[in-house]
């Protein structure tokens, strides 16, 4: 009967084991190998992410704790002596401590489940635990506040985006000026941080768990175009002072059998999207710039950059409807059109890998596209691509 009223002490967190664990996981070791390595259960790994989001917790190494707070070998210790019947003042006095600190750690890190036992390695898992200092997240306490940046979400915008649109429509209510940061972790936090983790799917890479970003494989090139590579394009396009400098790629579907262009002005970020239901080689390529090109005014028409793929075999065709010609970028090097990179990252959200883009109808490639061109973006200053884009046409 003692038996069934006693309560459970818990399992003792190897704080240790635990920091080790983050060390690996951030060296690029995945986590199972890192709980085998450790000798722990892989799933005690996946739940220890699970608790952070992801990512590590903030908590220094033991290593680097002032001395002035109690080791785990000072706790052990105060353990033993206690164990061997020795008084606050005696234990003080063989650790160089105050009685006043012993006396403060055995009344707080002894619980009353604990039997009045003072265990130095549990004390000591208390006190790092207590050490964090959790306090409740800006979006748990206001409802608001949680309110609106769950609306912006499900929109689709990112918390930087969100963090900035705050700031500007609220100039006056300091409280909600949150960081992106205080947006992630309500995120990654779940029920802790005021959102649901069902919303990090309205997030770009769509994860429930944050992880470390990764180099992208470099795509090889496919076709060495008999045309002007992009050392010849007219300096003015890096500049970025004009709309009407594309760049241009496909993003593709499962097996490469699907796939839809991408047009992305340099200035204004502004998307065109480019059905390709039935096949994306050359020709179908060539018809579908075309068609979109064709509608375009004539002023936002300057040039087109695309890499050294075959589909851009038709290239010279399309190079009429461009006031200064089509570029391509050097084998290998997809920085030379990061808007175009960055964006089909974006668009990733709503096309993602391994699936049937063709399935996707010229209506909803239309709504992506208003959807994209009206959000606000970082490098506009947080004015939308469409502002932009139809500011430059005016001019």
């Amino acid at each position: 009967m003692e038996g069934v009223l006693m309560a459970r002490r818990g399992p003792k967190r190897r704080l240790d084991v635990e920091s080790e664990y983050w060390r690996l996981v951030l060296s690029g070791v995945g986590t199972v190998e890192a709980c085998r390595a450790l000798g722990i259960g892989r799933k005690t790994g996946y739940r220890w992410r699970a608790e952070n989001g992801g990512l590590p917790p903030a908590r220094l190494a033991e290593s680097a704790r002032s001395s002035r707070f109690l080791s785990l070998l000072e706790r052990q210790r105060i353990a033993t002596l206690r164990a061997q019947g020795l008084g606050v003042r005696a234990i003080a006095d063989r650790l160089g401590r105050s009685p006043s600190t012993v006396s403060r750690e055995l009344r707080r890190n002894t619980l009353p489940h604990d039997r009045g036992v003072y265990d130095g390695d549990l004390a000591h898992a208390r006190a790092r635990q207590r050490a964090q200092r959790p306090r409740q997240g800006r979006l748990l306490e206001d409802e608001q506040l949680r309110a609106e940046v769950q609306a912006k979400l499900e929109l689709d915008w990112s918390p930087e985006q969100i963090a900035a649109y705050l700031r500007s429509a609220w100039p006056d209510r300091p409280s909600w000026h949150v960081c992106h940061e205080t947006i992630y972790q309500a995120l990654y936090h779940g029920g802790k941080g005021g959102l649901s983790r069902n919303l990090t799917r309205r997030l770009r890479t769509g994860r429930p768990l944050r992880k470390r970003r990764r180099r992208p494989d470099q795509r090889q090139p496919r076709f060495i175009a008999p045309a002007l590579l992009i050392d010849h394009r007219p300096a003015v396009v890096e500049l970025r002072h004009r709309v009407g400098d594309w760049e241009g790629d496909l993003i593709t579907g499962r097996l490469n059998q699907s796939a839809i262009a991408t047009l992305v002005d340099r200035k204004s970020r502004y998307l065109r999207l480019v059905p390709l239901p039935a096949r994306h080689d050359a020709q179908a390529v060539r018809d579908g710039l075309i068609a979109v090109l064709d509608g375009l005014p004539p002023a936002v028409r300057l040039t087109l950059t695309w890499d050294q793929g075959a589909e851009m075999a038709c290239h010279d065709q399309i190079a009429v409807y461009l006031s200064e010609g089509v570029y391509f970028a050097h084998p290998g090097s997809p920085w030379q059109r990061g808007t175009n990179e960055n964006t089909n990252g974006l668009l990733r959200q709503y096309f993602p890998k391994r699936t049937d883009l063709s399935a996707h109808t010229d209506a909803e490639l239309r709504a992506i596209e208003e959807r994209l061109n009206n959000r606000p973006r970082k490098a506009l200053g947080w004015r939308t691509p469409a502002d932009v884009f139809h500011e430059g046409l005016a001019l």
